[in-house]
């Protein structure tokens, strides 16, 4: 899939084996449940709309954390995350695009004040619902 990082480069130079942590996945996938809440919560506005995919994009990173420790692998950097989810979960491409998507424009806003366009937020906002879904069943 082209525009993620290569697998073999991450398990190269930003992946690293370990035990599994389930103590530690159970604590990620909490926090990540109270980020949702307020992702969930937050009445939409073109003002907000970039902090409520930052909210997603982070909830959706910190179960793919966790999907990795379940797994026993911890990552350096997010894009080894979701090249781990596309090399794990082939049928779920367009899932993986969608994460790399989300991460071009929290990487857009964190790093250069760029918002994120309204549309994409009303075009996807259940897709990220769905992606939520995908992980915590992986994780579990």
């Amino acid at each position: 899939m082209k525009n993620l990082m290569n697998w073999n480069r991450c398990k190269k130079e930003f992946i690293r084996k370990l035990e599994p942590d389930l103590e530690r996945v159970e604590s990620i996938k909490k926090n990540a449940f109270l980020r949702l809440k307020r992702a969930r919560s937050t009445n939409f506005n073109s003002e907000n709309v970039s902090l409520i995919v930052d909210d997603y994009y982070e909830v959706i990173k910190e179960l793919l954390v966790a999907y990795l420790l379940k797994n026993g692998l911890r990552s350096k950097n997010h894009q080894c995350l979701i090249s781990y989810f596309a090399k794990e979960n082939p049928n779920l491409e367009g899932e993986a695009i969608l994460i790399s998507q989300m991460s071009f424009f929290r990487n857009r806003l964190e790093y250069y004040g760029e918002k994120v366009p309204v549309e994409f937020y009303k075009q996807r906002k259940e897709d990220f619902e769905h992606l939520v879904d995908v992980l915590l069943k992986l994780v579990k």
